[in-house]
């Protein structure tokens, strides 16, 4: 991790607080571990590949290496065994709702960044709901509520109008918005609200601050503990991911990423942890990855999380092909979206706003249940119900 660079405070505190996850991970030294990776030898690979109790973060680092690249099929068989163990031959399904695509932040990569002259919609409470009504028709009962950053438009009211519109109608709601407080998200889980989902988006500082040039999120600890104020407000679920391609080392990247589930997995043991991988997709701005993150690379990331974390879900979302999706769901995959839309509305009718990111894997929700069950998998489409 490079030296922290000066942030855009906007009136939110600096540094970490202790007694959290971030601050495991703020606190642990990385560079060593980055360095066993480039050693790592067969007989690492070997002796991780063995290990009967919890791999620890060395071990990950041996699954990460050149060496451990030249072996994917035994990681990926390592991985699918332990999946199958731990959760079955289940997938969820969810989909994202997204509410607003209304944003005041500049991320370079991002389709809604405040300087991209695109079509701009936030759906009210009433069309939130009709749009919920309508994927709930196709089956869906676990929902992620999307919104650009923008604290007036998409305020701490509106969230929580939005969600206590849906609670009667879905048992599973969580978002993914700007950070908020812990006061918020409390007001959130009162209102019908599960889980928390908060990409770092790269955990490196001087990336994050060059890619995050303007808004709040410019300030990288608030962002950091966000899932820790979540968790504290009683969040059952906590979602995290990095967004391969920013930053030019998707290793340091994994490395981190990796780190801080492993914090928030023993810090939070209440709460269900998962992360997502998300690749970077064609959008707006026409952000292009230096260092883009190939098959191979994906492949080895993924399934050394899951040996080094056997209890961590791991979602896959429509922004990969098809193709790939489906050799995917064997090696790790716990979560998956289908019939996804990144813009606000265009699932109960068409709408003219555009989209965060353009989606690779286009099947419907019937559809992609059906390449589950031919898999010899479950779709799930609800795993528990507020009482």
């Amino acid at each position: 991790m490079t030296p922290s660079v000066p942030i855009e405070l906007e009136s939110r505190p600096t540094g970490v607080p202790p007694d959290t996850a971030a601050a495991d991970l703020v606190a642990t030294d990385l560079a060593p571990l980055r360095r066993r990776i480039d050693t790592s030898t067969d007989a690492d690979v070997d002796r991780a590949l063995a290990r009967t109790g919890r791999l620890d973060l060395a071990d990950f680092a041996a699954l990460l290496s050149p060496a451990a690249a030249a072996r994917i099929e035994e990681l990926a068989q390592a991985a699918h065994e332990t999946t199958v163990r731990r959760f079955g031959r289940t997938i969820h399904l969810f989909a994202p709702l997204y509410l607003s695509n209304e944003c005041v932040s500049s991320c370079t990569y991002c389709g809604f960044a405040a300087e991209n002259e695109i079509a701009r919609r936030t759906l009210d409470p009433a069309e939130v709901l009709t749009e919920a009504l309508e994927l709930k028709s196709r089956g869906f009962r676990h929902l992620l509520l999307v919104a650009g950053e923008h604290a007036r438009i998409v305020s701490k009211d509106y969230l929580v109008d939005c969600v206590r519109v849906l609670a009667p109608q879905l048992p599973s709601l969580a978002i993914e918005v700007q950070v908020w407080d812990t006061a918020t998200y409390r007001r959130l889980v009162e209102a019908g609200c599960e889980g928390l989902v908060v990409y770092q988006e790269t955990y490196d500082r001087s990336t994050y601050a060059d890619v995050h040039r303007k808004g709040k999120k410019r300030n990288y600890d608030w962002r950091l503990a966000a899932p820790d104020r979540g968790a504290q407000a009683g969040m059952r679920k906590l979602g995290i991911g990095a967004l391969l391609g920013l930053h030019d080392d998707w290793r340091t990247e994994a490395l981190a990423l990796a780190t801080h589930a492993r914090a928030l997995v023993h810090r939070w043991w209440r709460c269900e942890v998962s992360v997502s991988l998300p690749r970077l997709r064609p959008a707006a701005g026409g952000y292009e990855p230096a260092d883009p993150v190939d098959d191979r690379d994906f492949v080895q990331l993924l399934c050394a999380l899951r040996l080094l974390l056997p209890d961590l879900g791991i979602s896959l979302s429509t922004r990969e092909p098809a193709e790939l999706r489906d050799a995917l769901l064997r090696l790790g995959v716990t979560h998956m979206s289908a019939g996804s839309h990144t813009e606000p509305g265009g699932y109960a009718s068409p709408s003219d706003a555009e989209p965060q990111f353009e989606i690779s894997d286009t099947r419907s929700p019937a559809e992609m249940a059906a390449v589950l069950r031919a898999a010899g998998y479950d779709p799930v489409w609800k795993d528990w119900e507020r009482v």
